[in-house]
């Protein structure tokens, strides 16, 4: 059977170009696994250092040398996810799809106790007996807001999220989040109901978390806790202490879990849109006054 010449060349060229397709999207898959990522923050579990609607750059290659230190901030796969004890199915879920990633900070590091008491009414970290100086704690007050203009909904609190708020400052020139006042739950007193830093977490929020205990290890939660960390354990928790899900309501993160240190802050709008240009094309005017241009292009720690 002849088969022209023409055809030929084309069908090798076809082959070479998805060859080099291919190979093109496993050095991307590389780089993306074990170089660097990009990450947006979902939650407000870490402000004010890092704010819903960022993006970040993170360094992965890094954590295939050395372990992860204190006070950095990292990236993790879900810590509560349900894993598979299938090691091919396990590699998939944690380089291809399953958990989401989670963002806090290292407190503790394998080998460590880490204690979390109430002194004085204030809610205090101990690591190794050493109380832990905390400057990246959030320190404005969390101000609650209903998501729709429903009137039931600002009434009864439901379908409700806090954000960061700073008192001294109007509803209409807040440095990390546009409020909408028709939208902010009010107490009994008519002023705004407000979370302070200073305010302990004795109930865990309203969520029933499971109190873990074994032997002097134990966490519920709250901001009553004693783990001593065993080998490639780790604890972490949120800047934003009184609006993070961390360590003290699922226990210590596991090394393998960990991915990357979040180091770079790309840019920052005000946004819960995962990707941005959807939020343009929804918003094309408003969007342009919920970028908050003083957070563009930062180191962050």
């Amino acid at each position: 059977m002849y088969v022209p010449k023409e055809a030929t060349q084309k069908k090798r060229g076809l082959l070479g170009n998805l060859s080099e397709l291919a190979f093109l999207l496993l050095i991307v898959f590389l780089i993306r696994t074990f170089g660097f990522g990009l990450y947006q923050v979902p939650t407000g579990s870490m402000e004010t250092t890092m704010l819903v609607g960022e993006r970040f750059f993170a360094d992965k290659f890094s954590y295939l040398v050395r372990k992860p230190a204190r006070n950095e901030i990292i990236a993790f796969n879900d810590a509560t996810y349900d894993y598979s004890n299938n090691s091919l199915m396990y590699l998939f879920q944690q380089y291809v799809w399953g958990p989401a990633n989670w963002t806090k900070r290292v407190i503790g590091i394998p080998g460590d106790t880490v204690r979390g008491v109430i002194e004085d009414g204030k809610a205090v970290v101990y690591v190794n007996g050493n109380k832990l100086d905390e400057p990246y704690i959030n320190k404005y007050p969390l101000i609650r807001v209903a998501k729709t203009d429903s009137p039931n909904t600002r009434l009864l609190g439901e379908a409700t999220t806090v954000k960061s708020y700073d008192p001294a400052v109007p509803f209409d020139k807040q440095p990390f989040y546009r409020i909408d006042p028709a939208r902010v739950l009010l107490g009994q007193d008519a002023a705004p109901i407000l979370t302070w830093p200073s305010d302990v977490r004795y109930f865990n929020e309203g969520r029933r978390y499971l109190a873990q205990r074994d032997g002097r290890n134990y966490y519920n939660g709250t901001d009553e806790f004693n783990i001593e960390l065993g080998e490639n354990q780790y604890w972490c928790m949120g800047d934003n202490r009184l609006g993070s899900y961390d360590s003290r309501a699922f226990g210590p993160v596991s090394g393998k879990l960990i991915h990357a240190r979040i180091i770079f802050r790309i840019w920052s709008i005000d946004s819960d849109d995962s990707w941005v240009i959807l939020d343009l094309l929804k918003h094309p005017i408003d969007f342009w006054s919920r970028i908050r241009f003083g957070r563009f292009f930062q180191l962050i720690s």
